[in-house]
């Protein structure tokens, strides 16, 4: 009996199926090497410069008067409006930030079909920011090999926790620093240092910061490349934004296949210019081969150029084995014909209306900028009721009339109306017919609109008419047409 059992238990091991391969890799991190050259330069520039942008701006003085804190960028969130130096955007001027919005988009549309994916490669905050953690990675552990060395290390001894602790300690400095300027842009930049030392800002204030800081860290120091190519969309859009004719880095494989050591044996002078080095991938960000072609997982960023280029000039071969290039070129470099000109590349029909619509959006916006009044009005009538009947058999029209004063001091607005001449206006709370607008604020004042006995319209009539606000300092005037309501006796 115990043999029975023990000879089925053999054969259904026997039918069981294995269990699939795992199709799971760990993430191997990606330590790229320092490399020197034109385009790592032109990134430590721009990295300098978006870093000093940001990271200042809130610092930056504006005389703005009494009433707002003196700052040359802030968004008061609290008013709901947004300062830029001289402009100051009001809510009801959201289109701006709009127009903004869409030359931004327009902007990205250009430059990607022009030079491929350059904002992730020189723009994009996560490129800035991970250059900064790695540089700051490199200055405490080493350049490429040395970090190799400590991540293949299996014991953690002191000297790596010692290495970690202090890279990390810094990565968190530099996330608390960017969510720290972040939050100066919401207040007055001062004001707020001085209330998250003293431990009195707002609880808002500490947790944006706090988010900001554990994403910072995160996402700079461990999921650099994943960010790019699992979390953002462009990759996958950019191919809509390129054509053949788009400048992007490119192997010429023409030229350096096959690859081989330049070594002085049989068969040496068969070789390409390539010598296998490897130095084009060591330095990738996103650790790719670019010498297997365009790859999503390319940002553009030109440091495979850079050490590529480095390569040939020591053993003697023309640069640009790697370089920028358009397909269209490519049978032409092969056959060793001259190439399009740069400029032809970057200047077709799609370069070329997208320069035109991002120009007209912006010549727009500025325009619009330009020509918008220093004073404005808005008017809500009040619905309920419609009319009020008074005791002399006058009819009476309620109205919400919102005063806004750009000006940085207090100004007095005279209202008037034009239309029926049988209409008089009434300001609730004064017998004049001014006000005062404070500087740089809005007023909400109650206006009648009373059309005397025998003269209202009838009931089923709405008579159009025409508010006019005037500065009576500045002689600058608004307008806003409505209606007046009634019905006959």
């Amino acid at each position: 009996m115990e043999k029975n059992r023990n000879n089925r238990s053999d054969s259904v091991s026997q039918t069981e199926p294995e269990a699939p391969p795992s199709l799971y890799a760990a993430r191997e991190p990606i330590f790229p090497r320092r490399v020197k050259g034109a385009f790592r330069s032109f990134k430590w520039v721009l990295m300098a410069l978006m870093l000093g942008v940001y990271y200042l701006t809130p610092w930056i003085r504006w005389d703005r008067g009494p009433q707002l804190p003196d700052q040359a960028v802030l968004v008061d969130l609290a008013n709901r409006r947004f300062f830029f130096f001289w402009i100051e955007i009001w809510p009801h001027e959201f289109y701006f930030i709009a127009g903004l919005l869409v030359m931004a988009g327009l902007g990205l549309f250009l430059f990607t079909s022009a030079l491929g994916r350059v904002w992730c490669g020189y723009a994009c905050p996560q490129t800035v920011w991970t250059d900064l953690f790695i540089l700051v990675e490199r200055w405490i552990e080493g350049d490429r090999n040395a970090r190799l060395r400590l991540h293949r290390q299996k014991k953690m001894d002191f000297r790596k926790a010692r290495l970690r602790v202090t890279k990390w300690a810094a990565w968190f400095l530099i996330g608390l620093a960017t969510g720290g300027a972040w939050v100066f842009y919401f207040t007055d930049a001062p004001t707020l240092l001085v209330d998250l030392v003293t431990l009195n800002a707002h609880p808002v204030a500490y947790t944006t910061m706090l988010v900001l800081t554990v994403t910072t860290f995160f996402f700079g120091g461990f999921a650099r490349e994943q960010i790019c190519i699992y979390a953002c969309p462009w990759p996958r859009i950019q191919a809509a934004m390129m054509d053949e004719d788009t400048l992007t880095i490119g192997y010429r494989s023409w030229r350096g296949e096959p690859r081989g050591k330049h070594r002085k044996a049989d068969g040496a002078e068969a070789l390409g210019d390539c010598i296998d080095c490897m130095a084009c991938v060591n330095v990738c960000p996103m650790g790719i081969d670019i010498r297997d072609g365009q790859q999503m997982e390319c940002i553009t960023c030109g440091l495979c150029i850079d050490a590529c280029d480095e390569i040939m000039e020591k053993v003697g071969k023309p640069r640009g084995l790697i370089d920028y290039m358009a397909l269209t070129d490519e049978a032409a470099e092969r056959a060793g014909k001259p190439v399009k000109s740069i400029w032809k590349h970057v200047l077709r029909p799609r370069t070329i209306m997208y320069t035109t619509l991002w120009t007209l959006v912006g010549v727009g916006l500025v325009v619009a900028l330009f020509i918008r009044p220093e004073i404005d009005l808005t008017v809500a009538p009040v619905r309920n009721p419609t009319f009020v009947t008074m005791s002399d058999g006058s009819i009476r029209n309620t109205y919400d009339v919102r005063l806004r004063n750009k000006h940085g001091e207090d100004r007095p607005f005279n209202i008037t109306l034009k239309g029926d001449p049988s209409l008089r206006v009434q300001l609730e709370g004064t017998p004049y017919s001014s006000v005062s607008v404070p500087a740089d604020d809005m007023l909400l004042q109650r206006v009648y609109v009373i059309a005397p006995k025998g003269s209202e319209p009838a009931e089923s009539e709405r008579v159009g008419f025409r508010f006019w606000v005037e500065d009576t300092a500045s002689g600058e005037r608004a307008y806003k047409d409505t209606v007046f309501n009634g019905r006959a006796n």
